[in-house]
């Protein structure tokens, strides 16, 4: 197994106090859904809520492949119901789930958010987890499956980072061993983990396995990648900064653009 554990920051001059922020808020998030799991049915994003704008209070029935029928657990939710797109992307389904999450968000926040600024940075992880959700709601509309997790906000993170800092290096744990790897190297690992993964449902089946949540964390990440090439087009020259200097000293860094 692959784990990042750092990635080549010695050129952000700023403290990413929204990266710290998030991080923050999604483990508080995290704890409410422990203490509370009505929480996580009622602020999670449910597309039929979305799409019709009711809120479903009553559990509901569903047939899943190999399962049989199967109760999905239902809660009151937030006045207005669209809320919960903007909560579901600070709640998780599980330790594994918010850990993984908070690892890469952890190491590419900070270099993203350095980029863009703070402001912009807030505004640019909101937006691509908003639009990963409305890809989730796209493609099942009709779907009573609660999801939720910070995964299309950090696919957007993911995104832009290989746009900014296609040849950043990253160190990570292989094999009991710590190698040193480019950036883009791990950003296409973990877009591949997360199409195969199902962990942004909290019911498992078919169709949130191989299109919901799929959708969501390539609607996260193409958010990124179009908000940083649009960015990165229309800046005519590096503004004066460590980042500057470290390209005036390494032009790979650079080399794309």
């Amino acid at each position: 197994m692959l784990f990042p554990i750092s990635d080549d920051d010695r050129d952000v001059s700023i403290v990413p106090y929204v990266t710290y922020t998030l991080l923050g808020a999604n483990v508080v998030l995290f704890l409410l859904q422990l203490s509370n799991p009505n929480f996580t049915y009622g602020w999670s994003v449910i597309p039929k809520e979305i799409t019709t704008g009711i809120d479903i209070l009553e559990p509901q029935q569903m047939v899943v492949e190999g399962h049989g029928s199967v109760e999905i657990p239902q809660a009151p939710g937030p006045k207005p119901i669209w809320l919960t797109l903007l909560s579901s992307m600070f709640m998780h389904g599980g330790l594994g789930h918010i850990a993984g999450n908070m690892l890469y968000l952890w190491i590419f926040g900070n270099n993203v958010e350095h980029r863009f600024g703070h402001k912009w940075f807030l505004i640019f992880y909101l937006i691509s987890g908003i639009v990963a959700s409305f890809a989730q709601i796209v493609l099942a509309p009709n779907s009573i499956i609660p999801n939720l997790g910070a995964s299309g906000a950090i696919a957007g993170v993911m995104g832009a980072y290989l746009v900014l800092f296609p040849h950043n290096r990253v160190n990570a744990v292989f094999l009991y061993h710590i190698i040193t790897i480019p950036a883009v190297f791990v950003l296409g690992l973990w877009i591949a983990m997360q199409l195969f993964s199902s962990v942004g449902s909290i019911a498992s089946t078919s169709s949130s396995a191989g299109g919901v949540a799929y959708m969501a964390h390539v609607g996260g990440f193409v958010a990124g990648l179009l908000a940083a090439i649009v960015y990165r087009l229309q800046l005519q020259q590096e503004p004066d900064s460590v980042l500057r200097r470290q390209y005036d000293r390494d032009p790979m860094a650079r080399r794309l653009w």
